[in-house]
């Protein structure tokens, strides 16, 4: 009998721990942060209504519509004419890599999506903290602050 108790004992907290795992899993997705939410933050379950940017605050949100190509640097429509041109991109080891949304600020989508692409900063000794991100489907991000905030950018008009 006393065997038959310790063979128990790894099994019961093989159960607790699989029954905490599926309650902080569950927690976790009705915030709306959890695996597979297409929020874009807590405040809205919308992915385009807007993007988020983090700060003591709380989340900031920005506009659902789509900033022109013509109202960012210049530098950024050179890196939208690269990208839609293939390239050859400033910095051929970095641009065109996955850009994996680990700060959760573009919409939910698989990991692989996204790809980024540096806009030079002109005075800048290295790539700066401009950046295109351009989504499968055709989308185009901007983010001039390295991941912070991002703004949805309309490429076409």
């Amino acid at each position: 009998m006393l065997t038959l108790r310790r063979a128990r004992r790894p099994l019961v907290a093989l159960v607790a721990l699989a029954a905490a795992l599926g309650i902080g899993y569950t927690v976790q997705a009705s915030d709306g942060d959890g695996p597979g939410s297409s929020s874009t933050n807590s405040s809205t379950n919308s992915p385009d209504s807007s993007l988020s940017s983090a700060s003591s605050a709380g989340p900031a949100t920005r506009p659902a519509s789509a900033e022109p190509l013509a109202a960012l640097p210049p530098e950024a429509a050179a890196t939208v004419e690269l990208i839609e041109r293939g390239g050859p991109f400033p910095f051929p080891q970095n641009d065109g890599v996955v850009f994996h949304n680990f700060e959760h600020l573009l919409p939910g989508e698989p990991d692989g999506y996204y790809r980024e692409y540096t806009v030079p900063t002109p005075g800048s000794p290295d790539r700066g903290e401009r950046r295109i991100v351009t989504g499968s489907d055709g989308e185009f991000w901007y983010t001039d602050d390295h991941y912070e905030s991002f703004e949805r950018v309309d490429v076409g008009g």
